[in-house]
């Protein structure tokens, strides 16, 4: 077909992704949705293939394995059990719909033209709870799934375009939180819903088969492009390993994270076998995260005018081992993920340095949550606070690292301190960059954030993070960056530095989290007397 109405045809549906983003978090009853954005939108086709990757970019891949298990369950059945026009679908199922975490809940509404599926409507979003040991359910520190709460795999939600209330039931009796979650699951069923109407007008418009056939250019233009820049490397094999602080069980104990890097015929092979054997704590991935990883690094190696579909599987080849950290087996405990996925990109990058040096960065501060349940809540408003808060950017080839924003794989963004003040008994007093804690090098790396809490009421605090141990390293001669930070009882003659976890506090209690500061690229020796005397003139320096 021809690639003017392939590329109309992109437009609208990147153009439709951003519509229902739009619409969610402003629909959003959580801070999770409403400030933080933690959710995914995207438009697959009848193969549950994405064609434009959402913002949140480490969903991108998770939803092939969802789609696909749909249609394994459903598909060519009959009755109940088919796949029908009005159908939404629901699951947070990490091994059997490939979600991140069981926190993150997915729906997905197919598109019919002509009595046959051509579409599929789908978004993920975080929920403040879902059930499991922990409030928030997100543990540092849970031994198997189960602690982590409810699972749901592959079930209805919507039959034929009518409610199936006893499923809404089921999961609002498996949460602490069952006003926000009823909230954002009738947002997140409302934009799923208008992403598969808009599909069909799309289709009604240009027909069935040309949307279908611009689905298959827009896959396989982006798969060639990728094979291409591929075969322009030179064939190699490049390793890298690196370290997360613990499992959250054993402190004691590193996690190894490793990767062999193949680049032949064409190629590119990601052997991950290397890596530490499946933990017992919450940090293990399932087989969509890796891909996200490896997708993400290869993608920002190669040049930032990629733009990744699930066209560019063709050309990638990946090696999981059995019952690894990176291919976990059930029932293993996966809440922890996305600072492991930080970390990998880190050893992935690191390896892919002497493959695409042009590209190189170096280590990354990391992704760390906080959640904070309250007695009692504020008339009109939540006992459960939870945040996700951001770090920083190695310094690159030719620039330096950024500061105080989210790092590589999530695009999300951090709770503004108006809204917790206003709507949670806590006062925020710091909230700044840490001079000095970049990584120094020709281009230093970009500075961590601090943010300092008081309690104006007994509260229980749960602090998941990594980097403390392990910093972000340098690369190509750069020093690594400033370690994460989490003290408990700041100001006081009790103060400590405190590991992750959860602790109950009083009224009055002050802690202060401090994330990880990118490394530095490249000796410091190098760095030029200008970007020195900028560093002192806007306080980047220790």
């Amino acid at each position: 077909m021809d690639a003017i109405t392939i590329q109309i045809l992109r437009n609208k549906i990147g153009s439709l992704v951003d519509e229902m983003h739009y619409h969610f978090y402003r629909s959003g009853y959580s801070t999770i949705i409403r400030e933080s954005r933690d959710f995914s939108c995207v438009i697959l086709d009848p193969n549950g293939r994405l064609i434009v990757a959402p913002p949140m970019f480490f969903h991108a891949p998770v939803y092939r394995y969802l789609v696909g298990r749909i249609l394994e369950l459903y598909d060519g059945k009959t009755g109940e059990t088919a796949i029908e026009p009005g159908d939404v679908f629901v699951s947070n199922h990490p091994y059997e719909g490939g979600l991140p975490h069981v926190s993150d809940m997915a729906f997905v509404a197919p598109v019919f033209a002509n009595g046959r599926i051509i579409a599929f409507s789908g978004t993920i979003a975080h929920k403040a709870d879902v059930g499991g040991t922990i409030p928030g359910s997100t543990s540092a520190n849970a031994t198997e799934i189960f602690q982590e709460g409810l699972l749901l795999p592959p079930i209805k939600i919507r039959s034929r375009g009518k409610v199936l209330p006893d499923i809404e039931r089921l999961i609002l009796a498996n949460t602490r939180q069952p006003a926000l979650v009823k909230g954002d699951v009738g947002a997140q069923i409302a934009v799923t819903e208008m992403g598969a109407t808009r599909v069909a007008e799309l289709s009604e418009r240009f027909g069935a088969s040309t949307l279908l056939d611009a689905f298959a250019a827009i896959l396989k233009g982006a798969g060639d492009e990728l094979a291409s820049r591929i075969a322009k490397l030179p064939g190699g094999t490049a390793e890298a390993h690196g370290f997360i602080d613990s499992d959250g069980v054993d402190f004691s104990k590193p996690v190894k994270l490793a990767v062999k890097i193949d680049i032949s015929g064409g190629r590119a092979k990601f052997d991950f076998s290397a890596s530490d054997p499946q933990a017992k704590g919450p940090v293990n991935l399932r087989p969509s995260m890796i891909e996200a990883c490896v997708f993400y690094s290869l993608i920002g190696s190669l040049g930032p005018d990629l733009a990744f579909n699930d066209g560019m599987r063709d050309c990638i080849d990946i090696v999981l081992a059995p019952r690894t950290i990176t291919n976990a087996e059930a029932p293993g405990a996966v809440s922890n993920y996305q600072m492991v996925n930080l970390k990998l990109v880190d050893v992935i990058l690191q390896a892919m340095s002497s493959l695409a040096p042009r590209r190189a960065t170096a280590g990354s501060g990391s992704s760390s949550a906080m959640g904070i349940i309250w007695g009692k809540p504020r008339p009109g408003q939540t006992n459960m606070q939870y945040e996700i808060i951001g770090s920083a950017y190695g310094g690159g080839t030719d620039s330096d690292g950024a500061s105080g924003t989210a790092a590589h794989l999530s695009n999300l963004h951090i709770t503004p301190i108006e809204i917790l003040e206003s709507e949670f008994p806590c006062r925020i007093r710091r909230f700044e960059m840490l001079p000095g804690s970049g990584g120094a090098g020709k281009h230093r790396g970009g500075l961590s954030m601090v943010r300092e809490y008081e309690l104006l009421e007994d509260a229980t605090v749960i602090r998941r993070f990594d980097k403390s141990k392990f910093p972000p390293n340098g690369l190509a001669g750069g020093e690594p960056g400033g370690r994460a930070r989490f003290v408990t009882n700041a100001g006081t003659p009790d103060e400590k530095e405190s590991p992750p976890g959860r602790y109950e506090m009083k009224a009055g209690t002050r802690f202060v989290l401090q994330s990880a500061g990118g490394g530095g690229f490249g000796p410091p020796s190098e760095r030029s007397a200008d970007a020195i005397a900028r560093d002192v003139a806007e306080g980047y320096s220790g």
